[in-house]
């Protein structure tokens, strides 16, 4: 069920006098409040009725931060009331005056949301955290008032018990589906005691999972690493030099060097540190960043949280959070999802311990007389790939400019593929000078929406990359997409060209996956519409478009030295491709192990998360649930520790007891690459086919049935073993993948395995 019935993104119509809805369609909460004598507020200010600018686009000059606490008390309000009229309707139940309208409700609420929460992520200050942490509670018990109202749930359940003899779309069902089964999970079937339980839980949550967020970023953005010496930095750029210089002065530390933390493990600038002293002091403050060691210490928040998740969990009669929390992903429980990545740890573990060999080898020859560590992993990992497969990192970045990536590169495989054309535009207010703005066109010339990029690191802003939108697509409203995508990258010194890493190339095509899975929706409600589908599903064609980074056409069209406009030579990208199975020891086992730790944290009973009393044990539990994996920890740790799993422990849920998504669309992406090479690759017919088939579906049907209709198979593990050199059972991490491996993890309707 999308969060519109929570309230937090809200997205139906404000009521007002006129009783006709957009398209001529009559309103059934105004029909409803007309007939039940029920008075439904009007909105003031800037958030209550449509913007005036193209594609309703938010007017950042228009709010200031003064608007947002009566903004968001007068939407839930305003939803109140609405609510109120539906279930006052003296008419019977039906799927226009109950599920409709519900959809309809809280229109003014979604507009404040969008933007407030759009700014929190990625241009945020103090005020806005205030407000953040003082209206999280009351959204959520705004949104537990509606799912948990017992006169509303007997009105949806009249008509889902009827919707046997109705007639239906197979959108208005699912709606009615997603509605019905939404409310039931959130507790419209408990006994009232349980209800009030839930509401008090879910109030505690809202306020420890918006601490953690905030303690979260504090420890990375507000604690940057100290260095008093150039030397400490020996092997950076000049120009990484002379931003760590002014980031010191900034924090106060004049003729010192700062380097600022970035949200993994793993830190961006360690390969290129020639300081072994210096490099274990930047891992390992990020290593220990909200662990106590500075005066930010999350442990004991994330204790109450996993105690809070599993109460609730065992009032809805379930054993622990996963089961609960997978109750609408595509792998569906705990134990598919656990199979899965449990499969992939004995070759993984090997590929750990014969990389690290290779890695002590490197050191030594290095002249080293020490076992690799973590923060020398991928200084290593990088000298070997540079004398291997002859790569250079400093050098492939000189043919990587962002604005070609993005303009020559994610824009011209979505002509290609999609037919779609960009229009840069500056008439449009945007929330930080940065930020860049374009009009999307379709492929039959026509507005598809309006694309805002926001590239650049900054401390106002929490770690990764996202999308999401500001206006959702929806036939209902006649409304538009309007998204944004949001990165980390490092800004270049003023006057510097801004060159990225490869890593960045690939988050650029990725999180514009995204943002052409919400382009191209194309349903009649919100809550279905675009990237509303499950967890587990959401990623899948965001990782897709990553292969088109390095497909030849796409390549030689961006990616050209900014000096000399040479495109990058063949051989180079042939390099790049051959060295993309070495270092899986890291690159993939960072991940599987955040994925098993955020597993085990979902495990928990009550009682068993109630016994994680002090900081110690917090510590404890996340070692031993480590080490139980078999996986090599000490040398790759996860992506990822509990005190900055943002993921996890921050939100409403977030990725918690679904980390695994990003493992398991992974099989989806690298199955559908396979489908993609073999049907002729970067083509028009490919790219309308994938289109119609996937993007344009939003959450209005079975994945497994989405993914088949556009293979003509269900979804097969091989292809991704093989993209990762890995093998089940098989230490040999480069060794050929058989045809009688894994196969199908999945089917339409069998629940053992989907």
């Amino acid at each position: 069920m999308k969060a519109h019935i929570l309230a937090t993104t809200a997205a139906a119509a404000l009521l007002s006098a006129c009783t006709t809805a957009p398209g001529g369609e009559m309103d059934p909460i105004a029909d409803a409040a007309v007939d039940a004598g029920v008075s439904v507020p009007e909105g003031t200010g800037y958030f209550a009725s449509d913007s005036d600018l193209p594609f309703l686009a938010p007017d950042f000059s228009a709010v200031s931060e003064d608007d947002y606490i009566p903004a968001f008390e007068q939407a839930m309000a305003i939803q109140k009331a609405e609510i109120e009229a539906i279930k006052a309707n003296p008419a019977e139940p039906t799927f226009a005056n109950t599920i409709v309208a519900l959809e309809k409700s809280g229109r003014m609420l979604g507009r404040v949301s969008r933007v407030f929460f759009a700014l929190t992520g990625s241009n945020t200050t103090d005020r806005l955290d205030e407000i953040n942490t003082e209206i999280s509670p009351k959204l959520t018990a705004h949104g537990d008032s509606i799912t948990l109202d017992p006169e509303l749930f007997a009105r949806v359940k009249a008509v889902y018990d009827n919707r046997a003899a109705m007639t239906m779309t197979p959108e208005d069902a699912k709606l009615l589906e997603n509605t019905y089964e939404g409310m039931v999970h959130a507790g419209a079937l408990l006994t009232d005691a349980q209800r009030e339980r839930v509401k008090a839980i879910n109030s505690e949550l809202s306020t420890l999972t918006t601490e953690f967020s905030q303690d979260a970023r504090a420890a990375m953005s507000d604690q940057p690493v100290i260095f008093d010496n150039r030397s400490d930095l020996a092997g950076l750029s000049e120009s990484d030099i002379r931003s760590a210089a002014d980031l010191a002065t900034e924090k106060g530390f004049p003729g010192k060097y700062a380097i600022a933390l970035q949200n993994t493990t793993q830190q961006p600038l360690l390969p290129s540190m020639e300081n072994r002293a210096a490099r274990e002091k930047l891992f390992m403050a990020s290593f220990h960043r909200a662990d106590g060691t500075t005066d930010i210490d999350t442990r004991q928040l994330i204790a109450r949280i996993a105690e809070l998740r599993a109460e609730k969990a065992a009032l809805f009669g379930e054993p622990d959070w996963a089961t609960y929390a997978m109750w609408d992903r595509m792998a569906e429980t705990p134990k598919t999802a656990l199979d899965f990545m449990e499969q992939m740890v004995p070759p993984l573990a090997a590929t750990q311990r014969r990389e690290a060999a290779i890695l002590t080898e490197a050191i030594t020859a290095d002249g080293g007389d020490y076992e690799v560590k973590p923060w020398d992993w991928y200084r290593y990992a990088n000298k070997i790939k540079a004398e291997r497969y002859d790569l250079d990192e400093d050098a492939m970045m000189e043919y990587f400019q962002l604005d070609k990536v993005l303009e020559d590169g994610v824009f011209y495989m979505a002509e290609k593929l999609y037919g779609l054309t960009f229009e840069r535009r500056t008439d449009l207010p945007v929330y930080h000078p940065d930020v860049w703005t374009y009009t999307v066109f379709d492929r039959d010339g026509s507005e598809l929406g309006l694309f805002y990029f926001d590239p650049f690191q900054r401390p106002s802003k929490r770690g990764g990359a996202w999308m999401s939108n500001f206006v959702d697509q929806s036939d209902l409203w006649g409304t538009k997409p309007v998204i944004y995508n949001v990165l980390n990258i490092p800004k270049a010194p003023e006057g510097e060209p801004q060159l990225v890493s490869f890593d960045w190339v690939n988050t650029t095509f990725h999180e514009f996956g995204h943002a052409l899975h919400g382009f191209f929706a194309d349903q009649r409600y919100e809550s279905l519409s675009g990237t509303a589908t499950a967890r587990d599903f959401v990623e899948y064609p965001s990782q897709v478009h990553e292969m088109w980074a390095t497909w030849p056409e796409v390549l030689r069209n961006y990616a050209k030295h900014y000096q000399t406009g040479e495109t990058i030579p063949q051989a180079m990208v042939d390099r790049i491709e051959a060295a993309s199975k070495f270092n899986q020891g890291y690159d993939f086992g960072e991940t599987v192990a955040a994925a098993l730790l955020d597993m085990k944290w979902a495990a928990l009973s009550k009682e068993e998360a109630a016994a994680l009393d002090t900081p110690e044990k917090v510590d404890a539990f996340e070692r031993n649930s480590l080490e139980e994996l078999g996986l090599e920890i000490d040398l790759v740790p996860p992506r990822y520790r509990s005190t900055y799993f943002n993921h996890i422990f921050s939100g409403p849920a977030g990725y918690s007891a679904g980390y695994y998504s990003y493992l398991w669309t992974e099989m989806l992406d690298r199955d559908s690459r396979k489908w993609f090479r073999e049907n002729g690759g970067l083509t028009r017919e490919n790219g309308d086919h994938y289109r119609a088939t996937v993007l344009s579906r939003g959450g209005t049907m079975d994945y497994f049935e989405m993914f088949e209709n556009f293979a003509g198979r269900q979804p097969e593990i091989t292809p991704m073993l093989e993209a990762r050199g890995l093998v089940p059972g098989d230490e040999a991490a480069d060794s050929e993948v058989s045809d009688d491996g894994p196969a199908n993890v999945g089917s339409t309707g069998d629940t053992s395995v989907d």
